[in-house]
């Protein structure tokens, strides 16, 4: 979620976040779950998924073109 980076942080958001209680399908009277819900369905969810490794690879794979474009610009 947008670079949060801990389950924490992620309890604080959609504590005052409406479009994060609407993500989780929470109401504005439901209770926040406790962090650790959210560690262990992340952990759940993604166990058996290769999607982050393929998102990093992505990044990393972007990042690399756009380096080699720029030095080639920058020796034109």
């Amino acid at each position: 979620m947008f670079a949060i980076r801990s389950e924490r942080r992620i309890c604080a958001e959609v504590q005052v976040n409406l479009a994060y209680r609407w993500f989780c399908k929470l109401g504005i009277e439901d209770r926040i779950p406790n962090h650790s819900v959210f560690c262990r369905a992340r952990h759940e969810r993604f166990r058996e998924s290769d999607a982050l490794r393929r998102v990093f690879e992505g990044v990393v794979a972007t990042c690399i073109l756009l380096v080699a474009k720029r030095s080639r610009l920058m020796r034109a």
